[in-house]
This record gives structure tokens, sequence and C-alpha cells, in this order.
């Protein structure tokens, strides 16, 4: 089973876990239709527009809405401490949760209970949890932009907000960041670094960078770099090692956002759209992708 973890901007949305499927631009779960903008589901949409491509991609979604005051994302954690230890999960990604330690770390011992640990990546609120924690060698991958990077290797910020000021959030000392997270043990096995240039490392440094195609008009849109996050996700659940399936993810969401083509008032929706036709033909320059196991 592929998992995803997160939250949706309306407080009113209920705890809910089950298969989810997207209809149109909207997704659908336990009868529920959540609207593909931005944050969590439209990683969910891009995980499961990726999985048009793949096989045997079942996405299952623990979701609950959470307007950033928290009370939402503790329900989460509860339910999550309750019943995941009693799962079979592959692959497990978390994404916009309120940042908590404690209730990180309970989800580290859920974990851990399970028969089997899954694959653990982690982006945006949890991430920062991760990191708070002093357990990012916990997971398997960290997807964070230039400035969560500078974040990660500002070992006493507590939040993005406090990274230091000679910590410069410059994509051009991407390089030095990603040593410096490393160093001070707050990088997950795998770093994939999103931005105008997408850096794929881990501890040995830079494994590969990915450019092109540069589309202006995607760095305006919201949601670019939940849609990068959601493609890996799929890709890695599809038994594809994590180096690998960062450096097609890159390229495929760059190259949907070519096909779709858009302006500063475009929705992410468009570019999610796009994105089997561009895995589709990522994927054909790289015939033997699957044949690399998962290290």
């Amino acid at each position: 089973m592929l998992a995803i973890v997160g939250t949706v901007p309306d407080d009113s949305f209920p705890l809910v876990s089950g298969e989810v499927r997207l209809k149109g631009d909207t997704l659908e779960i336990q009868g529920l239709d959540v609207a593909v903008n931005r944050g969590t589901p439209a990683l969910v949409a891009a995980v499961l527009k990726a999985c048009e491509v793949l096989d045997d991609c079942e996405v299952t979604g623990f979701l609950v809405g959470d307007i950033g005051l928290g009370k939402g994302s503790r329900r989460l954690y509860s339910h999550l401490v309750e019943h995941l230890p009693a799962m079979a999960i592959h692959t497990l990604a978390f994404h916009y949760l309120q940042p908590d330690v404690d209730w990180h770390n309970r989800i580290v011992f859920a974990v851990e209970a399970m028969a089997k640990k899954p694959l653990m990546i982690a982006d945006a609120g949890f991430m920062y949890a991760a990191k708070m924690s002093g357990q990012a060698g916990f997971y398997d991958l960290f997807t964070p932009d230039a400035g969560e990077l500078a974040f990660l290797a500002d070992e006493t910020a507590p939040h993005p907000f406090y990274t230091r000021g000679f910590i410069l959030h410059d994509e051009n000392r991407a390089e030095d960041l990603i040593q410096r997270a490393y160093l001070h043990n707050n990088g997950a096995t795998h770093l994939l670094v999103k931005g105008k240039i997408d850096h794929v490392a881990n501890g040995a440094g830079i494994l590969s960078t990915v450019d092109f195609p540069a589309v202006e008009a995607m760095e305006a849109m919201g949601g670019t770099g939940d849609t990068l996050t959601g493609i890996v996700t799929a890709l890695v659940a599809s038994g594809m090692a994590i180096p690998l399936a960062a450096e097609i993810a890159a390229k495929t969401n760059r190259l949907a956002g070519f096909y779709a083509n858009p302006t500063p008032a475009s929705s992410i929706v468009e570019v999610i759209h796009q994105i089997p036709r561009a895995l589709t033909e990522v994927l054909a320059a790289i015939p033997h992708a699957f044949d690399k196991p998962t290290p």
C-alpha cells in the first residue's frame, strides 16, 4: 500500500482514511470531494496521475481538515499512532501537518512497531518536525525547497522562520547547504531539493541536477513543489531506486509544466493533467529505469 498523510485547508473537513481517486479536477475519498488546488490535495492528485503510467499503484489517503491551528493535525497524529502498527504499507509519505515533535516521535514509535518499516518520505510541516526531533535519518527522502534546505542546514533553527541570516536561501549555495545539513545529521538518506535547478543528493554530495525545461510561469504558481513530491512518491512506490526516481520526477514535473503552457493565473491542475504525457516521455528515454533495485 502507498499511503499519503496530510491536511486539507478546511476546518470542517473530517478525518478520513481510505482509497483516493481523482475524478476530473476533484479528489474523492470516503464519499467526500476535495478540490485540487495546492498542498496535500495537489500532491495526491500528482501521485494518481503518475499512477496512470505505473502499474499496481492503489493510493490510500489519511486526510483531515486543518487551517494551521493544529487541532486537525493532532487528531490525525493520534489516529496514525493507533492504527499504523497493524497496517501493511510499503511507502508512507507525510506532507502538511502542524509540526509537533512529541507527536512526530510517537509516529516514529508506531512505524517501528509495524511488521516491516515502509519507505519513509517527508515534506513540508512533517519534515520540519522530523528535523526538529533530530530523527531525519529515520527517513529515506526529504523534498525541501531552497528555503527549507537552509532550515535543514541550520542546526539551531526550530522552524524555517528562524533560519539564521548567514545561512542564505541562495540556490547557488545548494551544495554547501546540503553538506551542512548532513554534517549536522539533518538530512534524510536522500534529498530532492526543488528550485530553479533541482538537486538530487545524499550524504556523499550532489548526485544529479535537473534544470530543463525551465518554465518561467511555474515559478509564480502555487503547488509545483507539491506535484514534484507526488511524482517522486509514485515512482519510489513503484520500486524505482530513489536517486533515479528523484531525477525522473524532476524532469517529469518540468515537462508537465512545459506542456501545460501556464500563465501566472493558471491552476496547478493544468500541470497535473499533463503528468502522464510527460512521465511517459521521460521514461521512454530510460528503458531500464525499473531494472535498478531500490537500495
